[in-house]
Order: C-alpha cells, then sequence, then structure tokens
C-alpha cells in the first residue's frame, strides 16, 4: 500500500480524522475535490469563481457547489477544509434528547461529550463579546422578550477569533490591515474578527478559526499529504486494502488526467451528499463494492433550515455587516406545538449587497443562489434591505425521510444520475411552527416578513445543512456503517462526516460531525 491512509474530502470529518491519524504516526493522504483558497484568491466579484459546476468542474470549480433536486437545493462548500469555509462558524453541541432515539447505543452524548469539549478547544470556540452584539443580535433579543420567550435568548459558541477590546460600531468598523494579529495553537498567524460580514465567502483578515488554520495544518507537520482539486470516483478492494481512484483537474488545461493509490484503510468525508453518492455509484454502478448495506441512501435530512427575511423602516440591522450568526432563541424542547427548533439571526455578505445595488434587484439565478433574497425586489422601493432587513433563521427536527438514489432519466436507459427523493408532508408542522414563530417576532419588532414564495408556492427549500445518507446503525438492516463508522460488510472501510448523522439535529452540526470524527480516529487508533 502507498499510504496507511485515505481520506477522501477535508471538511469537519475529513480533516479531523486525518489530522488524528498523522498525529498517531500513519503516512495520510488527503484528496480534496475543491481548491485551496486564501485572502488573496476568496470570489469578491460576480465574475470570480464562486461555481463549482458537477457536470464539468474541470471548468467551474468554484466556491459553491448547489445540487438542485426535485423540492430541495443543497448548499455545499468545495475547498480544502470542506464546508467550514463556507458555514457561518456557528459550533454547539446537539441537545441531548437528539441521542435518545435513532442512534446506535454505544452512541450517547455522555460517549460524546469528551470530543465535543476537544473539537472546542481545538478550534478556538468562543461567545462573541457583549460589547460588540449587533443589530440583529439586538432585535433577536428584543423579539424573544416581546413574545414572551426572553429566557430562551442565548449567544452563540463560534469558531471566530475575537478581540475583547473592540467596540462595534456599524459605521465605523475597522478594515483590513486594522485587526490585532497573533499565531494560533497549531502555529498559524491569524487576526481578529474586525465584522466585515464576509464569514461565509471567506475571511480576509483570517478571524475564522476555518479547518485550513487548524486540523489541516497541524495534520501536515504531521506528514500528512493534502491534494486539491482531486475528484474520486471509484473505490475497490485490492490486496488487503482499498485502490482508491480519483480525476485530477488540470486547471491550465481545463482537463481531467486519472490516477489512483492504495491504502489500507479508507475514510470517506466528503459530506453527506459526496459520501453518499461516491457509495452509492460503487455499489449499483461500478459494482466495486457491491455488498453495500441496502440502507444506503435512506433517512437523508435538511435540518430543517428555513429563513424568512423581514424589512423594517426604522431599524438599522445592517446585515452584511458582523458574523453571519451570532445568537438564537432556543425552542428545542418542543414548547411551541411540540416541534424541536431554534431561530438565528442571519446575515448575509456584503457581496449580496453589491449584486442587489448593480443589478436593481434583478438577480440571476447563480446570484440567486448565493443571496437568497431575491423575493425582495418588489420591496426594494419602499426599504432599504442594505440596512433593514433581517434574515431570520431556523434550523429544526424535521422527518428526516429523504431518499437519495442513482436514477436514470428513462427507465432502462441513460447514464444514472445522483437523484434526492424528498417527501415535505411529514415535515409540515415543523416548517409551518417555524414560518409562524418568524412572523411573531417580525410584528413584535416592527417588521414586514416575506415568506419566500419558492416556499409557499412550490414547497421548495435550500439547506446548507445536510445530514446522513450513510446513516449509523446497529445492522445493516438499520444502517450503514456501525458506530465506529466502519462500513457493514468492508474491514478498514469507514465514513466519517455527517453522511453518518443518522436523525436530524435541529442545530448548526458542525461539531457534532467533529466530535463523532474525532471519536472514530481514537477508535482506529486503539484498533492498531
Amino acid at each position: 500500500m502507498a499510504f496507511d491512509v485515505i481520506v477522501i474530502g477535508s471538511g469537519f470529518g475529513g480533516a479531523i480524522t486525518g489530522c488524528r491519524l498523522a498525529e498517531a504516526g500513519y503516512k495520510v493522504l488527503i484528496l480534496e475535490r475543491g481548491r485551496r483558497w486564501d485572502n488573496t484568491t476568496y470570489p469578491r466579484e460576480p465574475e470570480d469563481a464562486w461555481v463549482w459546476n458537477h457536470s464539468r468542474p474541470e471548468h467551474e470549480n468554484g466556491w459553491v457547489d448547489l445540487r438542485v433536486f426535485p423540492n430541495m437545493a443543497v448548499a455545499q462548500g468545495a475547498a480544502v477544509g470542506g464546508g467550514s469555509l463556507i458555514y457561518a462558524s456557528i459550533s454547539v453541541e446537539a441537545p441531548k434528547r437528539v441521542f435518545d432515539n435513532g442512534w446506535p447505543q454505544e452512541v450517547t452524548y455522555a460517549e460524546l461529550k469528551p470530543h465535543y469539549d476537544t473539537v472546542k478547544k481545538f478550534m478556538n470556540v468562543q461567545k462573541m463579546p457583549d460589547n460588540q452584539r449587533n443589530g440583529r443580535t439586538k432585535l433577536m433579543k428584543e423579539g424573544a422578550e416581546k413574545i414572551g420567550y426572553g429566557d430562551r435568548f442565548e449567544m452563540l459558541d463560534m469558531a471566530v477569533s475575537f478581540d475583547p477590546d473592540l467596540v462595534y460600531d456599524p459605521n465605523h468598523l475597522k478594515q483590513p490591515g486594522e485587526e490585532k494579529r497573533f499565531v494560533n495553537a497549531q502555529g498559524v498567524e491569524q487576526g481578529t474578527c474586525i465584522h466585515a460580514g464576509t464569514c461565509d465567502i471567506g475571511c480576509e483578515v483570517y478571524a475564522k478559526n476555518t479547518l485550513d488554520k487548524n486540523y489541516i495544518p497541524w495534520a501536515e507537520k504531521h506528514g500528512a499529504e493534502v491534494r486539491p482539486l482531486h475528484i474520486v470516483t471509484n473505490i475497490e478492494p485490492d490486496s488487503g486494502g482499498y485502490r482508491v481512484s480519483f480525476d485530477r483537474i488540470d486547471q491550465s488545461t481545463k482537463s481531467r488526467i486519472g490516477g489512483s493509490e492504495t491504502a489500507g484503510i479508507v475514510i470517506l468525508a466528503a459530506g453527506s451528499l459526496g459520501s453518499t453518492e461516491l457509495l452509492l455509484r460503487c455499489r449499483d454502478v461500478n459494482r466495486s463494492l457491491s455488498n453495500i448495506s441496502p440502507f444506503l441512501g435512506y433517512n437523508w435530512s435538511s435540518n430543517g433550515d428555513f429563513l424568512t427575511p423581514a424589512l423594517y423602516k426604522d431599524f438599522d440591522i445592517h446585515p452584511a455587516k458582523g458574523p453571519t450568526i451570532s445568537s438564537a432563541i432556543n425552542f428545542l424542547d418542543g414548547v411551541i406545538d411540540n416541534q424541536s427548533f431554534w431561530i438565528e439571526d442571519g446575515g448575509f455578505p456584503n457581496l449580496v449587497s453589491t449584486l442587489l445595488k448593480k443589478h436593481g434587484g434583478g438577480l440571476s439565478k447563480a446570484e440567486y443562489a448565493a443571496s437568497l433574497v431575491k423575493h425582495i425586489d418588489d420591496l426594494l422601493l419602499k426599504f432599504d434591505p442594505f440596512s433593514n432587513a433581517m434574515p431570520w433563521f431556523a434550523q429544526g427536527v424535521d422527518a428526516g425521510n429523504g431518499v437519495f438514489s442513482m436514477k436514470r432519466p428513462w427507465w432502462f436507459f441513460g447514464e444514472r444520475k445522483f437523484h434526492l427523493s424528498w417527501d415535505v408532508s411529514k415535515s409540515r408542522p415543523m416548517f409551518d411552527t417555524i414560518i409562524d414563530t418568524h412572523k411573531k417576532l417580525s410584528h413584535a419588532t416592527g417588521g414586514e416578513p416575506l415568506v419566500p414564495p419558492t416556499w409557499t408556492l412550490a414547497h421548495y427549500l435550500v439547506t446548507p445543512h445536510p445530514l446522513g445518507g450513510c446513516n449509523m446503525g446497529s445492522t445493516p438492516e438499520t444502517g450503514v456503517v456501525d458506530h465506529t463508522g466502519k462500513v457493514f460488510g468492508y474491514d478498514n472501510l469507514y465514513v466519517a462526516d455527517a453522511a453518518i448523522i443518522p436523525t436530524p439535529l435541529g442545530v448548526n452540526p458542525s461539531r457534532t460531525i467533529g466530535a463523532l470524527a474525532e471519536r472514530i480516529a481514537k477508535i482506529i487508533v486503539e484498533k492498531k
């Protein structure tokens, strides 16, 4: 075997397992489909490399991969560091009650707690200082109090480095170069948050504690090799280990160059969609892993993501300034309609303001995918969305009943394509409760809520938090992997990412993914 371990993907699952196994002395290769970005290459202008095109990545291998299915679209990152480069930096534990049902008995909150703590420390997780609360945070607190749930408002843990001496002033923000610089625990130089509003599109000052600032450089210091722009196409058993085939993207020629490597251990960490699609392709198309559980692809969840913007005439909210999310109103105990969810203060980057101003509110489809605010076009004359919009966001426990498969377009004809079947009907009560709460918060604080017509007319949603597809289970009849992440029927083949989470969490999933990855890596090392 050329390597001890090949890790497919470099998001929370891949970066963490790759790091810990390299620390333990394994020869590790991490294959990542996306680029290695930095603050000189982050996309900013409309013509920049925003789009990862799944059909032709050799031509379009940009920042965001938006997979569009009937009734659902899924937004994913494509980068060394995976989704950590595009997520909103929220790093929270799942509620204890999540683990009561649907999980293998070995995986409990108490079992994951030490690993939750490890991720928190390694990623320098902290809350935003009180003297830096922005208009959205203040509106969240006011809204919670006015609808009678003031005690449920909370500031959230964030993987962001703050300067506690900074006082937030939306009219006099610091500029790049004025932040405090420091060297983190992994030896990487970063800066402190200047509230630039670019959390989702690349933090210029490196205040966001993304995986390419901690776990990945630490893995490389321990000998791990990271190869960007490598798209894995197949996994097959080979000489007691596995051969991983891939296409390397050559940006100079805009072509794919085939290749492969071997390892005794393979860890899939390409995300809920990426890992599920690759295993489906290996089982149903390539026939290289034909014994994978029939449960593969089942019980997928959107994690109940929902966004309802509200517009305000007399409240300067500045949604394009400050961290994308910093606080929540917690209804995870089912106090409203017996539905488990929480409301967060959403934000959108300055890019959205630029696009809206440049195009007069008429956005192209690509810009709509990036902004998610196309439906405010008709109100641009009444309001100033660049300072007066409040993106009420939410996550909740949906039905978790999506099904992925490889489907032909015409019965027995045509190439099999990755397909999602998602029935919203069982999740409707939860979404209705979220929308009703968004409306109450908006009206109580003097705003005009705008439920997206994509929902009211078509029940179409977008999620950045896909979960499941290669679910944990106790047997091959109830899951694809066991409690250690090992694929049933295949020794030394693991999945360690959001794909193994067997139930909706109702909260931002990054730290749960990270804790599971820490646990899986520890188990692998202890087996050595």
